[in-house]
């Protein structure tokens, strides 16, 4: 469980909080938990976001899309996954973590999954709160957010749709497709 002093919760809010944890989202800025389970890099590697080494060796060559090693006088490539949907719509995205010459072991982290850093599971992030009425606005399971989580982009995710068109043939030949809107001048959009 990922869920910090579990024995000291209620079994509902415990319940809740699992399932909270299962509908996160990955973050544009990831961080790490303070108070945890100790159990996030656990977690993190069994949740196969993040690319894992195959051989042990040394980082030859690393950009935004492959990191190359050299293991044993073979050279290894690890292909990173870059902007990619999810099932959920989603991105998934893989940030190196190791630096070009670095010695690595089988198995070790080389780059960072959507909703990893470090090599930990981190879901959320560290922000003050206050437990307080204010002005009525907070009733029951109603929570207040500073301005400055919105405009800094604090719990920004990025979400990636796929859309499609069909165009068909007409009397008049193939349909056209256009960012202009039929029947409405340029200076009133």
């Amino acid at each position: 469980s990922l869920i910090p002093f579990l024995e000291h919760n209620d079994a509902n809010r415990a319940l809740m909080g699992s399932n909270m944890q299962r509908q996160a989202v990955p973050l544009f800025q990831p961080e790490k938990c303070i108070v945890g389970t100790g159990l996030e890099g656990q977690a993190a590697l069994d949740s196969g976001s993040a690319a894992i080494a195959a051989q042990g060796g040394r980082i030859t060559y690393i950009d935004a899309g492959k990191i190359t090693s050299l293991a044993d006088g073979d050279t290894v490539g690890t292909e990173l996954v870059i902007y990619q949907r999810s099932n959920n719509n989603t991105c998934m995205h893989q940030k190196p973590r190791v630096r070009q010459g670095e010695y690595v072991k089988k198995g070790q982290i080389l780059a960072d999954g959507a909703a990893t850093l470090g090599g930990e599971l981190s879901l959320g992030k560290n922000v003050l709160v206050a437990h307080m009425p204010w002005e009525g606005y907070n009733f029951e399971d109603a929570i207040l957010i500073s301005e400055r989580l919105v405009y800094e982009d604090i719990y920004t995710s990025f979400h990636i749709e796929r859309y499609g068109i069909v165009t068909c043939m007409t009397s008049q030949g193939p349909e056209r497709i256009t960012k202009e809107i039929p029947h409405l001048d340029a200076h009133l959009l």
